[in-house]
């Protein structure tokens, strides 16, 4: 990959399961993120998707695009737009910088309402025989 190349876009279904899931593997037990009666009485539509979901999905978004040998070692990311099930969220990136094996990706991810999240992801992929 070369400063400039855009990765290719990656769709993600956001289901209501995706969201409860991702909020229990994250030990992230707020009741936004579960329980749809509570998520309204609060003001939301729905249950939403908790950040460190999404910071998930935006890691692996990136290492897919860059192989099985790409190490994260950064990312850094805001949130906007709440994921909420039944939309469907797109992320795209475009390689900024490239330094050795080290590359700087800006990601987006867009859905139905808006663009849910923006970031700098910084990933390594070590030369053959290197781990």
């Amino acid at each position: 990959m070369r400063a400039g190349d855009a990765l290719p876009p990656l769709r993600i279904p956001v289901t209501r399961t995706l969201v409860v899931a991702g909020a229990i593997a994250s030990r992230d037990y707020q009741d936004v993120h579960h329980d749809p009666e509570l998520a309204r009485r609060r003001g939301s539509p729905d249950v939403f998707m908790n950040i460190l979901t999404t910071n998930g999905l935006v890691g692996r978004y990136v290492t897919d695009c860059f192989g099985p040998r790409a190490v994260l070692r950064g990312v850094a990311i805001r949130l906007g737009a709440p994921n909420y099930p039944g939309d469907t969220m797109v992320l795209s990136g475009t390689v900024e910088e490239i330094d050795g094996d080290t590359a700087t990706v800006k990601v987006v991810g867009d859905n139905g309402i808006g663009r849910h999240v923006t970031g700098t992801v910084t990933v390594t992929v070590p030369a053959e025989g290197v781990v």
